[in-house]
């Protein structure tokens, strides 16, 4: 798919300029060497889970296979915002983007956030079906309904994008074209079209606030039965294992939920500073994710433990 800026009154815009973080532009070799250290954890960290899950036949199991997935979208994330931001920190040049490449950014982080998104709410309904009725688990979550499941958040996170990505560039844009951010996103690029914008900004509000308000829900809504069936454990050890299960899960969905919530409802608040919150779920949460699931979940600490040590 081709973007173009609509020549309508004024000249189009081919190229816009990342303004990038607040506070970067005084130290930049400090805070390149800040990011590049952050991604190189991130990627090696969620790369070194994605193989160690699907290499190792004690994790062959639906929880283990969806935080493979999960792992790749950390990794996938990162990489579409955290290499231009180290560029424009070493060359002003670099902090340019085309046009096309603006939309290709975006609809790739829109793509895999909100596919995450829905990862997630994929993960509860199994820790639900694990917990709440694990007579039928092995039935309801076989191989087929686990790959079914996956393909289904990722085939719904290509077209949740594809639609915001369409609506925001339909739009034409003549100028200025210094997005007050440090990456395409959608409240940050509206601000520059050269045309009313109520209609996109209410889809966003809408669709996004709907889809991320229904997975909240339903992850919720899948703990409450959860924390009940814990509850109702008979044994220590029983209860134990599975808090230390769920607590990774939810640390993580919160650290992923609240920084955008603070960005997508607020549209008109977009701009260096606005790029605090986003800088966490985009570049932090996922570096922390491999680390809370391993130091979390004894599994996937002896897994990594026989794959960095292996035994005679």
């Amino acid at each position: 798919m081709v973007f173009k800026s609509q020549h309508l009154n004024g000249t189009a815009v081919s190229h816009f300029l990342l303004q990038g973080l607040l506070y970067t532009a005084e130290h930049p070799s400090l805070f390149f060497l800040l990011f590049l250290l952050i991604y190189s954890i991130t990627v090696t960290g969620n790369l070194l889970i994605l193989l160690t899950v699907a290499s190792d036949p004690h994790l062959h199991s639906p929880m283990y296979h969806f935080l493979g997935h999960l792992s790749f979208l950390d990794a996938c994330l990162s990489t579409v915002t955290v290499p231009k931001v180290l560029a424009g920190l070493l060359t002003p040049e670099e902090k340019l983007i085309s046009f096309q490449g603006c939309a290709v950014q975006l609809y790739c982080f829109h793509f895999l956030a909100s596919t995450e998104c829905f990862l997630y709410t994929v993960m509860a309904y199994d820790r639900y079906l694990a917990i709440c009725q694990p007579l039928h688990y092995p039935v309801a979550m076989s191989k087929r309904m686990c790959a079914g499941l996956a393909g289904i958040t990722w085939a719904v996170g290509a077209a949740h994008s594809a639609v915001h990505t369409s609506l925001t560039f339909r739009l034409h844009y003549c100028g200025p074209h210094h997005i007050a951010y440090f990456f395409c996103d959608i409240p940050p690029v509206l601000k520059l079209a050269c045309a009313d914008t109520t209609i996109n900004e209410l889809v966003m509000l809408a669709n996004i606030g709907i889809v991320a308000a229904g997975c909240l829900l339903l992850i919720v809504t899948s703990y409450v039965f959860i924390v009940a069936a814990v509850l109702r454990m008979r044994t220590a050890e029983g209860r134990q294992r599975a808090f230390s299960t769920c607590s990774a899960h939810l640390t993580v969905v919160l650290l992923y939920y609240l920084p955008p919530v603070c960005i997508y409802l607020q549209p008109h608040s977009s701009g260096p500073a606005a790029g605090a919150p986003a800088v966490f779920y985009t570049i932090i949460t996922p570096m922390l994710n491999p680390f809370i699931y391993t130091l979390r979940n004894q599994e996937v600490k002896r897994a990594l433990g026989r794959r960095l040590c292996p035994g005679p």
